[in-house]
């Protein structure tokens, strides 16, 4: 249906010729023609010119070197650097604190829910991640927050050297770099703010929990299913656990047990 050969009803051959000449000569983008032409052609409109364009296949600029900044590339690090996160969650009792961390190099996931955010609890869960995942951890990354380390004003002084928060000195315990974003640049811990959607996506925001025991078994599966049944373009189609056992194979020495353990299933 419709015409075999396109042309435009508001638009004569001349003005077509004239369109497709001007913007192949200036390589101008599409407002700027408009502007330019429309003081020889007064019923040209943006969208018959749009139209046009495309019907003369240069509705898009070709691209010019130098016209776009190469993308950079994140730097790429060995298994073992974790970003760490906090976030809320909701229940029909109330009010919990989802704790995040993924490894940005495996995408290992894990989670754990806290009532509130303390120096105690964050210290709590970092002892669990340590302990949970199979290989060393020798970098975490997070904010500026009080739960995470002293304010920038007290790092310096000579209470807070002797005491250490307790925080820093699970890390300082294992051999852990503990490296703090830049203030007001969420960014910067970008991987775990995009597993705090994925997880919220398949959880409080999907469904209605009564209790917080509700949540955190599911909070458990999905973490479960994710971590070994995921596939994610970034691993190669690879699932975090996968990615791991080619991680053990490779380079063995970074690991503090075998990964195999992890497996779901009985052990034999």
């Amino acid at each position: 249906m419709g015409p075999k050969q396109p042309k435009s009803t508001v638009l004569i051959t001349e003005d077509e010729a004239m369109i497709v000449a001007f913007r192949r000569y200036t390589l101008l983008p599409l407002d700027d023609c408009l502007y330019a032409l429309q003081e020889n052609i007064p019923h040209l409109t943006r969208s018959s010119l749009h139209r046009c364009l495309q019907r003369h296949s240069i509705s898009r600029l070709p691209e010019m070197e130098g016209a776009k900044q190469p993308k950079k590339k994140f730097k790429s690090y060995p298994i073992g650097f974790f970003h760490i996160d906090i976030t809320e969650v909701h229940t029909e009792q109330g009010k919990l604190h989802l704790f995040v961390a993924i490894d940005r190099t495996s995408k290992f996931a894990f989670a754990k829910l806290f009532s509130r955010v303390t120096m105690q609890n964050t210290k709590d869960f970092m002892e669990q991640l340590i302990e949970s995942v199979p290989y060393k951890v020798h970098t975490v990354l997070t904010d500026n927050g009080i739960q995470f380390a002293d304010l920038p004003k007290n790092r310096q002084g000579p209470t807070a050297i002797l005491r250490g928060h307790p925080f820093t000195r699970v890390c300082k315990l294992n051999g852990i770099e503990h490296r703090l974003t830049k203030p007001n640049h969420p960014w910067t811990n970008g991987q775990v703010e995009r597993i705090h959607h994925t997880i919220k996506g398949a959880t409080v925001h999907r469904y209605y929990y009564q209790t917080h025991q509700q949540l955190q078994e599911h909070l458990d599966t999905f973490i479960c299913a994710y971590n070994f049944a995921k596939r994610l373009k970034t691993l190669n189609g690879l699932t975090p656990y996968q990615f791991i056992i080619k991680s053990w194979a490779d380079n063995p020495d970074v690991f503090v047990y075998d990964p195999y353990h992890l497996n779901l299933g009985l052990d034999t």
